[in-house]
C-alpha cells in the first residue's frame, strides 16, 4: 500500500495511486519502480553456480551436462547469458528477458565481470601492467583490464581480472600469451551480482534488490529505487 499511494506502481502502464484496485497476473503488466513483479508471465533472472565441466548451452550432442540440466526443476525455460568454458566455474546468469541478456553481454553497456584465475608461475609487476594494458588475440588488442594480484606461492599466483568484455576464452588466452597458463578460472561477480554462498550446481532467483541493480546497470530502470519486496526464491 505504502508502494501505491508513492505512485511506484503500474498495472498496464498506468500509474495506481488508489489502494484496492485488482489485477490479474496472468493478464495483466505490473511493475514496481519499472520492473515486473514476479508472476507466470514475468521474466526471470536466475543466477548459478556453474561447476567445472558442465556445458554452457541448453543441449549438447556428445552428452555432457548441462546447464539446462541444472535448472530443469525450475518449471520455465531460461538461457544463459553469456558462456563459461566447459572447466571453468562460478556466477552464471540465466534468463527468458532477451533485451537484458544482450546488453549484458554487449561491450558498450561495459558491464564489469570479475574472475579469481590461479595461473602457472610467480606474476612479476611487468605482467600485471602487460594484461591490463590489454594483449593481441587474434590480430584484435583487447580491452584495458582490472588486474589484481591476490597472492604468490613458490610455483603459482593467484590474480582476479576485470573484464567489460567477454570473447571467447578471453582468460586463457590472456594467460597463456604473457607465459602464466590459467590452471583455474572461476568468476566471482556480474556488476552488481555476485556469486555469493552457492555451492556449485545450486542456483536462485534473484531478489528485487539485485534485479534493480542489474537493470539499472545497462539502463533498463532509471528511478532511483533499489527497495522492495523480493521475488519469490528457488534453490535447487
Amino acid at each position: 500500500e505504502t508502494f501505491i499511494l508513492a505512485g511506484r506502481v503500474t498495472v498496464n502502464n498506468q500509474i495506481i495511486t488508489t489502494r484496492g484496485v485488482k489485477a490479474d497476473p496472468t493478464r495483466d503488466t505490473i511493475l514496481l519502480d519499472g520492473v515486473p513483479l514476479a508472476g507466470p508471465g514475468a521474466p526471470v533472472i536466475l543466477k548459478m553456480n556453474k561447476p567445472i565441466n558442465v556445458v554452457t548451452t541448453l543441449d549438447d550432442p556428445q552428452g555432457r551436462p548441462t546447464v539446462a540440466d541444472l535448472v530443469a526443476d525450475f518449471g520455465r525455460r531460461v538461457y544463459p547469458i553469456g558462456r563459461l568454458d566447459f572447466d571453468t566455474e562460478g556466477l552464471l546468469l540465466l534468463t527468458n528477458d532477451g533485451e537484458l541478456a544482450h546488453r549484458i553481454q554487449h561491450p558498450s553497456f561495459q558491464a564489469p565481470k570479475v574472475y579469481k584465475v590461479k595461473v602457472e608461475g610467480r606474476v612479476g609487476d611487468e605482467t600485471l601492467d602487460r594484461l591490463r594494458q590489454g594483449v593481441e588475440i587474434d590480430g584484435r588488442m583487447t580491452a584495458p583490464a582490472l588486474v589484481d594480484l591476490l597472492k604468490v606461492y613458490q610455483d603459482r599466483s593467484w590474480l582476479e581480472i576485470t573484464l567489460i568484455e567477454g570473447r571467447n576464452r578471453q582468460i586463457k588466452l590472456m594467460c597463456e600469451l604473457v607465459g602464466h597458463p590459467a590452471l583455474r578460472i572461476k568468476r566471482t561477480s556480474v556488476g552488481p551480482i555476485k556469486l555469493g554462498s552457492l555451492k556449485p550446481g545450486q542456483y536462485q532467483r534473484l531478489t528485487f534488490a539485485e534485479t534493480v541493480g542489474l537493470k539499472k546497470l545497462v539502463g533498463l530502470v532509471t528511478r532511483d529505487r533499489d527497495s522492495g519486496p523480493p521475488p519469490r526464491h528457488h534453490r535447487s
